[in-house]
């Protein structure tokens, strides 16, 4: 029994950061309806900066880590910004295809100039916050588990009350059923998809500080996979819904660590792709999506 709830809170560790991910995926699909495949490099950037950002602190304190987070998350929303702008907006009146396929030169931009700037090697990521060990009997909880649960919770949290809560969530509500009549309604469709691509950029942030953090190794290709099973993640909980990007990031989360400490282990990485099978086929829109036809 100590060793099942130990794996689960593994696994839940794990899932958390995989729904952060997720959570930048559904808000740019929810808002513009396509897939930002340069989101899981944006995740890699974020780790770095907070990687800079970290050396410039002497002393490892909870208020230093939060400011390393904070800086990576502007960082990265300042790129997620510029990349909309520059390369994402001039064809939004194109296909979605033709959209899809610049995400994916976006991504490989981005993991090649990672390995010109940052180099091939993976490099140590400091410790940003306080490291301690909690033991329950046989059970030990490591303060890294807590920090990223607690983190991963908040910003959950935020951003539920922000788009259902807020002025700015209302629009971004708005737009995702109908951007012209939004449109109608005074929204500034520009500044409102420039704000979601940010928001989602600072999420992938957070999940980058946070998965270097807890697997303090990190390089350029490192959002390759974490990536692929966020993005599928999404799709399993409900493209598109916030509630359903986390649960699916826990669950896959949770199912891998289990599968990686059994015999199985050979499987973990084809796991997340096993479940996303199953749900395509027996619940095309994910665990808490809904169908919705399109109107031709």
């Amino acid at each position: 029994m100590t060793e099942f709830f130990q794996q689960l809170i593994n696994g839940l560790s794990v899932g958390a950061m995989y729904a952060l991910i997720a959570l930048g995926y559904t808000l740019v699909y929810g808002v513009l309806r396509f897939i930002n495949f340069a989101h899981c490099d944006v995740f890699m950037v974020g780790a770095f900066a907070g990687m800079y950002i970290g050396r410039g602190f002497t002393q490892t304190t909870i208020g230093g880590g939060l400011v390393v987070m904070i800086g990576a998350m502007v960082v990265c929303a300042a790129l997620g910004i510029l990349i909309e702008r520059f390369a994402y907006r001039p064809l939004r009146s194109r296909s979605k295809l033709t959209v899809l396929i610049t995400a994916i030169g976006i991504s490989l931009l981005l993991e090649n100039a990672g390995q010109l700037v940052f180099g091939t090697n993976p490099q140590s990521f400091p410790d940003i916050f306080p490291a301690h060990k909690f033991e329950f009997g046989e059970l030990v909880i490591s303060s890294k588990d807590l920090v990223v649960l607690a983190v991963a919770v908040t910003l959950l949290c935020a951003l539920q009350f922000l788009v259902h809560k807020t002025k700015v969530g209302t629009a971004m509500r708005a737009v995702s059923f109908n951007p012209q009549a939004a449109a109608l309604m005074g929204v500034n469709l520009n500044h409102l998809v420039s704000f979601t691509f940010g928001l989602g950029s600072a999420l992938a942030a957070a999940a980058g500080i946070l998965w270097a953090y807890k697997f303090p190794k990190i390089d350029p290709l490192m959002g390759v996979t974490p990536g692929l099973t966020a993005f599928v993640a999404a799709v399993i909980g409900g493209i598109g819904n916030i509630p359903g990007a986390a649960l699916g990031g826990l669950l896959i989360g949770v199912i891998e660590t289990f599968v990686k400490g059994s015999r199985w282990s050979t499987w973990t990485e084809a796991i997340a792709f096993v479940l996303l099978i199953l749900i395509l086929l027996f619940r095309p829109a994910g665990l808490l999506g809904k169908l919705q036809p399109e109107k031709v």
